[in-house]
């Protein structure tokens, strides 16, 4: 079961010369311009560091690594019952030793957890064609401030198919600010500061092969912030690559027509990409569902905005819509402490009628960070869900949990749901995995979500570095 787009991308390449000078944050190199016959200025590899030596090349016959029939059958597995929860006996690390318990994690009944590796600062995962784990480990800034981070791109494949990493392959390293990672038409697209870049990827293949394209320069044209740097990315059913921009927390509003900061925008082969949408303060996740042509990001809203409406967002990504912030908390609701003057000098609220709906939200704090959708392995009323690691609140971690929203098959929109105000109705949000929240600090934080072929849900800890994952029994 094939879960990356694989076909052609219509991606047109700009000609040297055309990106500015404008700085994105640390890190942010300019100069590697993509020429116009497609071929890179840069002689160095991604991140400008040879590939580290000994990284595993592999020759790939057909075997997808981590492609397991019953994992929670698997030694180490802890399975779910009626009755509480059986540990499967056995299970050891590739160094022998026993796995890191994770018995913490809360799943409903009939589904199993597995710790599966550590990774520093694990604040993306995506699978390989061939079935491999890539995980974006940064060291820039964050929330969690890059703890443990490696500046790379690693790999974690599992050969033995015995649910555990064999072990952590750097296949490019030099990246202090990257998360968005995508696998499409024989390349693999990363984020590098404020640019997107590709390298060939062949499946199988565990080391970059050497110069990478740059694919397009978001700083050139487009504000970049210091703290929500990262891109997330994705592909679409119809080949659109889609990319997130940050805003800032303290952007001002002013008087419209309002200037893009943070929002959606598309790699079409303009400098800097085309705008989608704008008026997002942070989006930091964007997937695409398939079947239906539809993608989605979470957007991490205004802090400390709760009283004013402000509220965590799963939004679709549609053409010209614009999502309010600076301005709006949401739609027909401006910020109270943001006006604006007009030209006669007068205090004056924005107008928020045309600010697009949120159908589905969450409490500031909540911290929506990951998501991912279930592709009709799973049981029951979990079939077909998008499931959302919420980070929880910065120095709390209140809310940490995994939950899942129902999505409606007909049009493949998730179905409305909201905790924004802290009820017990949720609609059709509903919590899937907990026990992060103990008020300790002691678990981490769920982070970014992956499905693997076979049907496990991938779940990283950008706080601990653990990377578990959960499967129905049924599987």
């Amino acid at each position: 079961m094939q879960r990356f787009h694989t076909g052609p991308v219509a991606l047109l390449f700009f000609a040297a010369g055309c990106a500015s000078s404008k700085a994105g944050p640390p890190g942010a190199d300019a100069s590697d311009a993509t020429i116009a016959d497609g071929s890179s200025t840069a002689d160095a590899s991604p991140g400008g560091e040879t590939p580290v030596e000994g990284s595993l090349e592999v020759n790939y016959d057909g075997a997808v690594s981590g492609s397991i029939v019953h994992p929670c059958t698997l030694p180490g597995s802890i399975v779910r019952t009626a009755t509480g929860t059986t540990l499967v006996p056995g299970g050891e690390g590739p160094d022998g030793q026993a796995l890191p318990d994770v018995s913490y994690i809360e799943v409903p009944t009939g589904f199993c957890v597995h710790y599966f590796g550590n990774v520093g600062n694990a604040r993306q995962i995506r699978f390989a064609p061939s079935g491999e784990a890539f995980v974006a480990s940064p060291t820039g800034p964050t929330t969690s401030e890059g703890s443990n981070g490696q500046s790379a791109v690693l790999v974690l494949p599992d050969d033995n198919n015995d649910g555990v990493a064999d072990g952590n392959l750097t296949f490019m390293g030099g990246l202090v600010y990257t998360q968005g990672l995508l696998f499409t038409g024989g390349y693999l697209y990363y984020q590098d500061a404020a640019t997107i870049r590709r390298v060939p990827y062949t499946p199988g293949q565990r080391a970059s092969p050497g110069a990478s394209e740059l694919v397009a320069d978001i700083g050139a044209n487009h504000h970049q912030d210091a703290v929500h740097w990262p891109k997330a990315l994705d592909i679409a059913d119809d080949g659109t690559i889609y990319v997130g921009n940050g805003g800032s927390q303290d952007d001002q509003c002013v008087k419209p027509p309002w200037p893009f900061l943070g929002g959606i925008l598309t790699l079409d082969g303009t400098p800097g990409g085309s705008i989608v949408a704008r008026g997002l303060r942070n989006p930091i996740a964007i997937r695409c569902a398939r079947g239906h042509n539809q993608c989605f990001a979470l957007e991490l809203a205004k802090d400390y905005s709760a009283s004013e409406a402000g509220r965590e967002k799963l939004l679709p990504i549609r053409q010209g819509d614009d999502w309010g912030f600076p301005c709006c908390a949401t739609e027909g609701v401006p910020y109270a402490d943001a006006p604006y003057r007009t030209d006669a000098g007068a205090p004056m609220l924005a107008d928020c009628s045309a600010i697009a709906p949120a159908t589905d939200s969450f409490l500031i704090g909540d911290t929506p960070f990951g998501l991912d959708f279930e592709t009709g392995l799973w049981p029951g009323s979990w079939s077909g869900r998008v499931f959302i690691a919420n980070h929880g609140a910065a120095g709390t971690w209140t809310g940490a949990r995994l939950v899942a929203i129902a999505m409606d098959p007909t049009t493949g929109l998730p179905m409305p749901g909201t905790n924004y105000m802290g009820g017990a109705d949720m609609g059709a949000l509903v919590d899937f995995a907990t026990g992060w929240d103990d008020g300790q600090n002691d678990h981490g934080r769920p982070t970014a979500v992956a499905f693997s072929a076979d049907g496990r849900l991938f779940l990283t800890n950008d706080a601990t570095g653990d990377i578990v994952w959960i499967a129905p029994s049924s599987l």
